[in-house]
């Protein structure tokens, strides 16, 4: 029997850095994504797995993997299908509104892309611009209706919350612009500064109520639309727009990753690349310069990403000792509004994902 593996590929080029990024990229030029494209194809082709493993999902993140070009990225998408099978239930590629373009979008559709996840971010324009984004709300609308036109059935928007000078109301009328565009996913993130960000220097960590404001209004405007909460960050219209991707890293499956920075998780194993773009094009074995990240996929772990979805965690897919011990502790916190109990599962609620470390970290003692 095959065994399935997820693939992610990293594309560390940008046309600049947003100031809210810790994202590894680079700027390139045609002779540098020539140079990755070729680095990339090499490490797919020497992947280190054995037996029979097929890809079911692959996903384009970076970086703004479009700056390779349609040829390119279906270059990559041949490599992989040629290493791990061509029966792929979802093909992700992120993009920037204003780095695509009707053609573009055509051939990648031609090419078996069959999801596209855009940074949009806001649709109001002084947000926008402090988060130094080089695209417009108009722009952004019109690359989500090129994308439905090229034959893109799975659309998804990306949303900033908690940005300095937003509002809660903004951020719900955002939700209302998007929902009547032919989406059918949104992701929501809160605002993180991170350590040697340009927004790291220039802003406190927002407002813990602010914060949770900026959420509960985002979820609450995002379900009245038909938009179904399934992880902490992520909302689809049905079952059938969920990323299959990442649900695979919240469940703990296996996936490899390939590029500076891409991490992996396989046969029990986690290792990535180092953040460096220089060493990946020129090695000749790019798998000798993965760095060991530790065994992955215990119990522990599993319940930690398992809480992150809706969904929880079937309590009888734990080992004794451990559902005793989650269970004591979600009696202690029954009551509290941040976690549910049922039919033999546990679950965060919605509050109960704002703060969710702290939870996930009283559960597991």
């Amino acid at each position: 029997m095959s065994k399935a593996v997820g693939i992610y590929l990293h594309v560390p080029f940008c046309g600049g850095k947003c100031p809210y990024c810790d994202f590894y990229s680079r700027r390139g030029s045609g002779e540098d994504y020539d140079r990755f494209l070729a680095a990339a194809v090499r490490a797919i082709e020497a992947a280190p797995v054995s037996g029979e493993v097929s890809a079911d999902t692959v996903y384009f993140g970076g970086g703004t993997p479009v700056l390779l070009g349609a040829r390119r990225l279906n270059r990559l998408l041949s490599a992989v299908q040629k290493r791990f099978g061509a029966a792929q239930r979802e093909i992700t590629v992120e993009a920037n509104p204003c780095a695509v373009g009707p053609e573009m979008l055509e051939e990648l559709r031609a090419g078996g892309f069959t999801r596209i996840s855009f940074g949009v971010q806001s649709l109001f324009e002084p947000t926008l611009q402090t988060l130094g984004r080089k695209h417009d709300a108009a722009r952004a609308i019109e690359a989500l209706r090129e994308a439905a036109r090229a034959g893109f059935a799975h659309i998804s928007a990306d949303l900033m919350l908690a940005v300095p000078g937003q509002t809660a109301e903004e951020i719900e009328r955002s939700v209302d612009l998007l929902a009547a565009e032919p989406i059918d996913h949104l992701s929501a993130y809160l605002l993180k500064l991170e350590p040697g960000t340009a927004f790291a220097e220039r802003f406190d960590e927002p407002d813990e109520d602010f914060a949770a404001a900026c959420y509960l209004a985002m979820a609450r405007r995002s379900e009245s639309h038909g938009f179904s909460q399934y992880e902490i960050s992520n909302f689809a219209r049905n079952s059938a727009a969920q990323s299959l991707h990442n649900l695979r890293y919240w469940r703990c499956g296996e996936y490899l990753g390939i590029g500076p920075a891409a991490h992996s998780f396989w046969n029990g194993r986690r290792f990535y690349f180092p953040r460096d773009l220089r060493s990946f094009l020129d090695a000749p074995d790019v798998w000798r310069l993965t760095v060991g990240d530790g065994p992955g996929g215990d119990e522990e772990e599993r319940v930690m990403l398992g809480l992150r979805l809706a969904e929880g965690i079937a309590l009888d897919s734990l080992s004794d000792e451990c559902r005793t011990a989650v269970e004591r502790a979600a009696r202690r916190l029954d009551g509290s509004g941040l976690l549910r109990w049922e039919k033999g599962r546990i679950a965060l609620t919605r509050e109960g994902f704002l703060v969710s470390n702290a939870v996930i970290a009283a559960l597991l003692g």
